[in-house]
C-alpha cells in the first residue's frame, strides 16, 4: 500500500487551544525570529564587508550564520502560520521537505562546528603550520564537506522515513515534522531500518563529539602554557565562543534524542524541541559577537556608516 494514498497531510502539535495564548506564541516566535535573522544577517554583512574578516575563522563563521537561517526558516515559519491561521495541518510535501531541511541544515552545522574546532587547534596548538594546514583551499573543502555530508544525511533520512507506510493516524506530536514522531505513526516493521540509520548517524555525530573534546583538551592545554597573559586572553576570546555554541547545541540535541522515555512528555518534548531547534541559531550570533572584539568594531564601523548615510 502506498505512503502517499493513506496520507496526504499531517497534523502538528499546536503549542495551545486557546486563542490568545496562540497569538502570544505567534509574536514570542516572531520576535525570535526576527533577532535570528537580524544577528546572522549583521555577521553575514561584517564578514563580506570587512576585508580584514577575510580569513579562515570567520569564513567558517558566515557558514554557520548560513546555517542558522536554514535551520530556524526551516521549523519556526510554519508552526508561526498554524498559530496565526489557528490551524494543524502540513502537507505531506510539507512535512518532507521539513524532514530534509532540517536534517540538512542541523546535520551540516554539526560538521561545520566540527570543522570549526579544528581549525581553532591547528592556530593555537600549532601556529606556525596554519597556513599549509587551514589554508583558503583547505577551509573551502572543509565547509564543503559539512554541506554535502549534511545533504546526504538528510537525503538518507527523508528517503528512508517516507517510504514507511503510514497507518496509525496522521497526528505528529511535535510543532514541527520531526522522525521519531512521524516514526510512532508506521504501521510496518521498516521503521527499524530508519532507527538503524539513526544510530549510525548518531555513531557519527559521537565520534565528531569525542574529537571537538580532545581538540579542545589540547587547546586548553596549550593556552595555560602561555606565558603572557595577553596571549591567554586572545585565545580564550577566540575559543570560549565556539565552545559555547558547540555545548548549546550538542546539550539539547543530546537531551532530545537520548532522554529515556520514562521522562519524554508532550509539554517537555515541545520545550526540549524549541531548545534545540529555534534557540541555538537565535543566540549563536550573540555569543560570537559578545567576546569577539574585530567582530564588534566592524559591527559598530556598519552602524555608523548607516547612520551617516540616512542623515
Amino acid at each position: 500500500m502506498s505512503n502517499r494514498s493513506t496520507i496526504t497531510d499531517f497534523l502538528l502539535l499546536a503549542f495551545a487551544e486557546t486563542r490568545e495564548l496562540q497569538l502570544l506564541h505567534f509574536t514570542l516566535f516572531l520576535g525570535i525570529y526576527l533577532a535570528a535573522l537580524l544577528g546572522n544577517g549583521l555577521i553575514l554583512s561584517a564578514v563580506a564587508c570587512d576585508h580584514r574578516l577575510h580569513t579562515s575563522m570567520y569564513f567558517f563563521l558566515l557558514n554557520l550564520a548560513l546555517l542558522d537561517l536554514g535551520c530556524i526558516s526551516t521549523t519556526l515559519p510554519k508552526a508561526m502560520a498554524n498559530a496565526l491561521w489557528d490551524t494543524r495541518a502540513i502537507s505531506y510535501q510539507g512535512c518532507a521537505a521539513q524532514v530534509f531541511f532540517f536534517f540538512f541544515f542541523f546535520g551540516s552545522e554539526y560538521y561545520l562546528l566540527t570543522a570549526m574546532a579544528y581549525d581553532r587547534y591547528v592556530a593555537i596548538c600549532k601556529p606556525l603550520h596554519y597556513g599549509s594546514l587551514v589554508g583558503s583551499r583547505a577551509c573551502a573543502q572543509m565547509a564543503a564537506a559539512a554541506w554535502g555530508s549534511g545533504f546526504l544525511n538528510a537525503v538518507l533520512h527523508t528517503a528512508n522515513t517516507f517510504s514507511l507506510p503510514l497507518c496509525q493516524g496522521n497526528a505528529v506530536d511535535q510543532f514541527f515534522c520531526e522522525i521519531p514522531q512521524i516514526l510512532k505513526l508506521s504501521c510496518s516493521d521498516g521503521y527499524l531500518r530508519e532507527i538503524g540509520v539513526l544510530v549510525f548517524s548518531v555513531s557519527l555525530l559521537f565520534g565528531c563529539f569525542v574529537f571537538i573534546v580532545l581538540s579542545y583538551i589540547q587547546i586548553f592545554r596549550a593556552v595555560l602554557r602561555m606565558p603572557s597573559c595577553q596571549g591567554r586572553h586572545k585565545a580564550f576570546s577566540t575559543c570560549l565562543p565556539h565552545l559555547a555554541v558547540v555545548s548549546l547545541f550538542i546539550s539539547t540535541g543530546m537531551f532530545a534524542y537520548l532522554k529515556p522515555p520514562s521522562i519524554s512528555f508532550l509539554s517537555m518534548d515541545l520545550v526540549v524541541a524549541v531548545l534545540y531547534s529555534v534557540v541555538p541559531p537565535a543566540v549563536n550570533p550573540l555569543i560570537y559577537s559578545m567576546r569577539n572584539q574585530e567582530l564588534k568594531d566592524t559591527l559598530r564601523k556598519l552602524f555608523r556608516n548607516l547612520l551617516f548615510r540616512n542623515q
